[in-house]
């Protein structure tokens, strides 16, 4: 188990580094000037010209990939006279739009996407298999005909259609809840569960529409296998048999989605932070594309990689503890 974890590991490794030299290059490929988006239309050639020297934009791709690599670990500081400006490790660019580091914009942002990705998940990993579990062992009944309906709905319908009918029904009409906030978990804990009930709910419905197929149709399909025909003619309750034996091989390929969908959470849910005016990472993203900000779509870019990378190492990893047979390829 140990060399199986250790190859994943370093796979994982490498393929970070492909992605960021990839990253890197597609931006530094762009027709756009970098060093002419850092200040408004009207800025003087001179200006321009000190800014790409102070970002390293004068300088060859290799040597640019570098020093950005280099202030990953070590820091970087932008320029060379007393205005210079050093952004400590990990670095991952000075935004001149925003006059901050990058890393700063992206810690402060972070734990909002954060947030809202590991709540949406806990509610549609649960709702989602407890649904599709009583679907299944209800086939054909009401629950079966109510988790379909459910299912149809969720997946019809778009998150920001969903998040804008929330809102209108759960704020205007009623007021049950006040219009969400984001207030930090350490400010006000109360706040902070309101203000993310709704972003929560809503893609919960729309992940849980997928994880009840999954889960209802994997139990479906292990409940036609041999060892389960066996542990019902050898008597094993069903409790039991279902708890310990079917949910096990059943959810096994359900666990390698959900990293996978979590981890495209964490990278930034765009569309829901935005619907809900919530000061995440996708929301920052958005407005590095309306203001052309480079150095910010960059380490976006890069971050939400790396969840993705890490994430499928991580469910690689688990599916060899789930599955032994995994461990031998």
């Amino acid at each position: 188990m140990f060399f199986f974890v250790a190859r994943r590991s370093f796979f994982a490794i490498i393929l970070l580094f492909v992605v960021s030299i990839f990253t890197f290059w597609i931006f530094s490929a762009l027709p756009a000037d970098p060093a002419a988006l850092t200040c408004g239309k009207n800025c003087r050639p001179e200006v321009i010209e000190a800014n790409r020297a102070r970002l390293g934009y004068d300088k060859p791709f290799i040597e640019q990939y570098g020093s950005y690599m280099k202030g990953i670990f070590a820091g970087r500081t932008y320029g060379e006279d007393e205005s210079g400006v050093h952004c400590s490790a990990p670095s991952l660019g000075y935004s001149y739009d925003r006059h901050e580091c990058v890393t700063s914009l992206v810690a402060k942002t972070l734990p909002v996407t954060a947030s809202i990705a590991l709540g949406a998940f806990v509610l549609w990993m649960f709702f989602g298999i407890a649904l599709g579990t009583v679907a299944a062992l209800r086939r054909g009944k009401w629950p079966d005909h109510f988790a379909t309906v459910f299912s149809v709905i969720g997946i019809s319908f778009p998150s920001f259609f969903l998040g804008l009918l929330s809102i209108l029904i759960f704020v205007i009409w009623t007021n049950i809840l006040p219009f969400p906030q984001y207030v930090g978990i350490t400010e006000n804990p109360f706040k902070w569960f309101t203000s993310l009930i709704l972003p929560w709910t809503v893609l919960a419905v729309l992940s849980a529409s997928t994880y009840i197929r999954m889960t209802r149709n994997g139990i479906l399909e292990v409940m036609n296998e041999e060892f389960v025909r066996l542990g019902i003619a050898k008597g094993l309750p069903r409790r039991t048999l279902i708890v310990k034996y079917v949910l096990r091989a059943a959810l096994t390929p359900i666990a390698t989605i959900a990293g996978i969908d979590l981890a495209f959470l964490l990278g930034g849910a765009l569309v829901t932070e935005s619907v809900f005016n919530l000061p995440g990472l996708g929301k920052l993203t958005l407005a590095a594309v309306i203001n052309s900000d480079l150095p910010i779509l960059v380490a976006t870019t890069l971050v939400a990689a790396v969840f993705i990378v890490v994430a499928n190492a991580v469910v690689d990893i688990m599916y060899g503890f789930l599955d032994p047979r995994v461990r031998s390829k």
